[in-house]
């Protein structure tokens, strides 16, 4: 009888905290959550050389936080540092890292601590993409593909994610993509590294709610392409639903989700409705709508970008 009174009121309290999560997510559908400020934190963004990257710190230059760029390339870099202290940063920190090396993370990650302080937003973006067919990409470019686009998630939050729960407070912060989100032609080792790195960083969000760490937020970004040059070449067949995205508006909005503490964040919106009906919908039918968007083709026009050393 007791065990049925419990099982009861565990229900009803279930139901109860459902339904308050449901209205507060309504709430904030109709009235945009309020910004938090992030004056005086510490960003750190890696691919901060050139691109989102770049264009990421501009953003949070603009709204006085302290940056802490990272890139492989250092005359991007240090360009990106210029750049953000013009547009009125007053704290900007330019580091030399290749991400893909575990040690060489490391090793910047126990600088950036003894120079600028603990890391509060850690924002993961430095990527690279083959656009090769699986059997046509070598090895070590798949490789690299993993050591950058997924493994240096794991060296960058082993390195910074410690203070920010002695801190308890935190914000980690994956830029994945569509590409994370569904399988692509063309794009085969690309996927799974987005894929990883969306699955790591919904895990440790998970891991820190279980351990009940409610100070450290986590924004998972997948957006369509971006005109930033990574995927030059490629189309879109249907620009009203699947636009290639301005990068500038694809900073702004990725800034506006991380500072409304969104978990999920996609672009454009039609990403979501997609995602709905692949969850359901049998499979020739997804096959049908990708074929009628032309998806499949969207790689055919790729143009490797050149390497800059």
């Amino acid at each position: 009888m007791s065990f049925n009174l419990q099982s009861s009121k565990k229900l009803f309290i279930f139901l109860g905290k459902s339904l308050l999560t449901l209205l507060e997510a309504m709430i904030f559908a109709l009235l945009p959550k309020q910004q938090k400020n992030v004056a005086g934190e510490i960003v750190l963004i890696t691919g901060a050389g050139s691109g989102l990257g770049r264009l990421l710190a501009l953003q949070f230059a603009r709204r006085g936080s302290v940056l802490v760029l990272w890139d492989v390339n250092k005359e991007g870099n240090e360009e990106t540092c210029k750049m953000a202290q013009e547009a009125g940063a007053t704290r900007v920190h330019a580091y030399t890292c290749d991400c893909s090396q575990k040690e060489e993370v490391y090793r910047v990650a126990d600088q950036v601590k003894k120079e600028v302080g603990d890391v509060s937003i850690l924002i993961n973006n430095a990527g690279i993409v083959t656009g090769k067919n699986f059997l046509d990409c070598p090895d070590e470019l798949m490789e690299k593909s993993f050591d950058v686009n997924f493994k240096a998630h794991l060296w960058t939050y082993k390195a910074f994610l410690p203070a920010m729960i002695a801190n308890d407070h935190g914000h980690l912060v994956c830029i994945s993509s569509s590409a994370g989100l569904v399988g692509v032609n063309g794009l085969a080792d690309y996927c799974a590294s987005k894929f990883a790195a969306f699955g790591l960083a919904e895990s440790v969000f998970v891991e820190t709610f279980v351990q009940n760490q409610k100070g450290i937020k986590t924004t998972i970004v997948c957006p369509f392409f971006i005109k930033t040059g990574m995927f030059e070449g490629c189309t879109t067949a249907c620009p009203s639903l699947l636009p290639i995205l301005e990068p500038e508006y694809a900073a702004e909005k990725i800034v506006e989700a991380i500072l409304q503490e969104k978990m999920y964040f996609y672009m454009p919106k039609f990403l979501y409705f997609m995602m709905f009906l692949k969850s359901f919908l049998p499979l020739k039918t997804v096959l049908l709508i990708g074929d009628y968007l032309d998806i499949f083709h969207a790689m055919d026009g790729f143009l490797e970008r050149k390497k800059k050393l």
